[in-house]
């Protein structure tokens, strides 16, 4: 691995031009597709396996021509104070909107609130019901205006009106913040490196990996049904990912120049060794992504591709664009340590002084002494001095962050979540109010009688057992379809759409269900948006131990492969684990119980998203694996090279602890920038990985990971014969590359390499 790396990587600096030429243009033709490519349509929702979903599809096969996917729209009026919607001029307002809203080229239906029975009780509000023949994403613009101008001229005449439901839904912003976390990657860099040239260059990939990968997306939107959320998370994974992969090789190139080396070979040897680092983690976090197929929601699995092909192409430039960059850059990226005067002046027949010198005045330091500790190393010799107290207080900290996780409530979002200045969460908070929190949720059920021999009293039957259940406000008469054989019967909640006593009347009807088949063989089905949810949430709860299962178990494999270990990688899956339950603590803390919503943007607090437990685990697992290998692999580069147990510690920490950092707090801004978005599900992943990549990389790796070591020594490096027979070596470390610069290698030989 590391000796292709090694090849590929000064392949790369040489043909630069032909390099840049390739990505450029591959940004090109993706920009391209996605500025020609038809807008994205429907993103069907779909959940194989459940019985929202069976119903859903019975009622597109017994009720066709009903638009059963087609956009909805509740247009809600509210009486001013002393009125009431009952009132002659406000009734005559409210049937007047009714025909505007009726003329609309794309309108399916609109139910009149009188002929409906759309008011409520005291007589404050009503609502009129607009179903649509297409989806919200496919709704022309037209349409919207008009809905929102018959809105307007019913405020004009003194009414309260807002408009709730997916008709008026809009593509999320992320916000200004996602630029502030860019513009905070970028100081970080500044600093790390000390130079804007070389700062800029991790930069400039992962914003050409993130265009490439945005724009298939883009450009495959309509044909695969990605949704607006699946770019923004590509976007965002993406970014953080390129930004950290490129920084450790252009770091590590730097290193290579403070031991002498010259310029091309330090760019073939970065690749060679933080390359093979980028590579397995990369494969870490792409198979953490695929693995989300395992949920089987076809939504989930196209996000998790689609973000997992972005992650691809960032660790492809890492291992390519960024060594052409270096060769581009010259002398203007300079050696670690060096503050430019002389060692960015001098020059040899082609080859860069800055190696030479940086050479002696490693040489004149070894003969008086070692110079001042950086702070890495100064931790890493505390932990080893104090690994036991470093373990225990990481591991009681991360479980007091944990502690909120076991009130975890999961659901989806609804209007009831959104933002208090929008019209889909004040027309909820309407008819709440004038109907009861359950209106804003109704379940509604199936009744297949196909194989009934009397329909109409199963219809009959199931209609009045559900009258007889708990939480129940209001059952409507079955509705037959043109057959008879299968009704709809609507039923209305006494309690909101996310609450477990909406839950409990969705499983106590499915129960009941069973003996009304048993007693007339008709099927009953729950569907609806609400029961939807619930079935989306109870197959994530059974999919997320397999999942667990396999991408763990995958990983906990290649770590295998990478660091030739037992106990370090099964170390690195148990820290994993407590950094991603402190994570999801912390999300309970902020989404469900409210701490801090303010300064998060939180306008209402509720279930956690109920794809988020398994959406965290897959990409923290992915993210966190990269420090795992970053840091980890530059201590067993020196345990293989000689160092003791406890030194090879404390030398990987003196090479990796800043850069670790360094991406660590890069990876929490671009994450942190995402939580302005307007979308709750992305402001609260942007937060969770963000607070997940700091329990990870400053409590785990940081800390409890070098405790372990130092308490482990030799042990942590042990592996059977057997098995390390029989395991391919990967030489990550770049062993290969120090036995070959042991012999001496000169240009024949690194000829004679690239051959081989």
């Amino acid at each position: 691995m590391a000796t292709f790396l090694y090849k590929l990587g000064r392949l790369a600096f040489r043909r630069r031009h032909f390099v840049a030429l390739i990505w450029v243009a591959l940004l090109t033709l993706a920009g391209v597709g996605a500025a020609s490519a038809p807008p994205a349509g429907t993103t069907s929702f779909s959940i194989p396996g459940t019985e929202a979903q069976k119903a859903f599809d019975l009622l597109e096969q017994r009720f066709p021509g009903q638009s059963a996917d087609g956009a909805t729209a509740r247009v809600v009026f509210k009486a001013p104070s002393g009125e009431k919607m009952t009132d002659a001029g406000n009734k005559a307002t409210v049937e007047k909107t009714v025909d505007e809203l009726a003329d609309g080229s794309e309108v399916a239906s609109v139910a009149d609130p009188y002929t409906g029975k759309a008011v409520s009780k005291d007589g404050t509000i009503a609502y009129a019901s607009v179903r649509y023949d297409v989806s919200g994403m496919e709704l022309e613009e037209s349409t919207k205006h008009a809905l929102e101008d018959a809105a307007e001229q019913a405020r004009d005449a003194g009414l309260t009106v807002e408009v709730g439901g997916d008709a008026l839904q809009a593509v999320p912003e992320t916000g200004a913040t996602e630029i502030i976390g860019i513009a905070v990657a970028a100081v970080v860099l500044v600093i790390t490196f000390g130079s804007l040239v070389a700062a800029g260059l991790p930069l400039l990939t992962a914003l050409i990996g993130v265009g490439i990968g945005v724009s298939s997306i883009t450009a495959l939107a309509s044909a695969l049904e990605l949704g607006s959320t699946t770019s923004i998370l590509a976007m965002m994974i993406g970014l953080a990912v390129g930004i950290d992969y490129a920084l450790f090789i252009v770091s590590r190139y730097r290193a290579e120049l403070a031991e002498g080396r010259e310029r091309e070979d330090a760019a073939g040897r970065a690749v060679g060794t933080a390359g093979s680092a980028v590579v397995f983690a990369g494969l870490t976090v792409v198979i953490a992504l695929v693995g989300l197929a395992v949920v089987n929601i076809p939504m989930l699995t196209k996000m998790g591709i689609a973000a997992a092909g972005t992650v691809a192409i960032a660790v492809l430039i890492a291992l390519t664009m960024i060594p052409a960059l270096l060769g581009y850059a010259g002398r203007r990226v300079r050696p670690a340590g060096a503050k430019g005067g002389l060692l960015g002046r001098r020059r040899r027949d082609g080859k860069d002084g800055a190696g030479k010198a940086a050479a002696e005045k490693a040489g004149a330091e070894k003969e008086t002494g070692p110079v001042k500790a950086n702070l890495g190393t100064r931790w890493a010799s505390f932990v080893v001095r104090r690994p036991l107290a470093v373990l225990l207080l990481g591991v009681i900290g991360l479980g007091a962050a944990a502690i909120p996780a076991s009130d975890l409530e999961l659901g989806l979002p609804d209007d009831g979540s959104q933002p208090t200045s929008t019209t889909q969460r004040r027309a909820y908070d309407l008819l709440s109010e004038g109907f009861g929190p359950g209106f804003n949720g109704p379940l509604m059920v199936v009744v297949d009688a196909k194989g009934s021999d009397a329909p109409k009293d199963a219809f009959t039957q199931v209609s009045d057992e559900i009258k007889g259940l708990d939480g129940v406000v209001a059952v409507t008469p079955p509705a037959p379809n043109k057959g008879g054989d299968t009704a709809t019967i609507s039923v209305i909640p006494d309690s909101k759409p996310s609450s477990v006593q909406t839950e409990d009347l969705v499983h106590a009807i499915r129960d009941a269900g069973g003996d009304i088949k048993a007693d007339t063989g008709a099927e009953t089905l729950v569907t609806g948006s609400t029961a939807m949810n619930i079935d989306v949430s109870e197959k994530l709860n059974d999919a997320l131990l397999p999942y667990l299962v396999l991408v763990v178990g995958l990983a906990f494999l290649l770590l295998i492969v990478v660091f030739r270990s037992i106990l370090v990688p099964l170390k690195a899956a148990l820290g994993f684990l407590l950094s991603v339950m402190a994570a999801l603590g912390a999300v309970v803390a902020v989404f469900q119980w409210g701490w801090l919503s303010g300064l998060m943007g939180v306008e209402e607090t509720g279930p956690v998203m109920s794809m988020m437990p398994i959406f965290m685990v897959g990409v923290v697992f992915g993210l966190a694996m990269d420090y795992e290998v970053f840091l980890v692999t530059r201590m067993r580069e020196a345990y293989v090279h000689g160092e003791k147990p406890g030194q090879a510690v404390v030398t990987g920490f003196k090479h990796g602890a800043r850069v670790v950092t360094a991406a660590a707090v890069i990876m929490m801004a671009v994450f942190a920038g995402f939580i302005g978005s307007s979308e709750a599900m992305v402001k609260m992943i942007g937060f969770g990985l963000a607070i997940a990549v700091f329990f990870d990389a400053f409590v785990v790796r940081m800390a409890i990971v070098p405790a372990v070591l130092a308490l482990l020594g030799k042990k942590a490096w042990w592996l059977p014969k057997w098995l390390d027979r029989a395991l391919p070596n990967v030489d990550v470390e770049g062993e290969g590359l120090r036995t070959a610069d042991e012999r001496g290698s000169g240009p024949d030989e690194d000829r004679e390499l690239v051959r081989t």
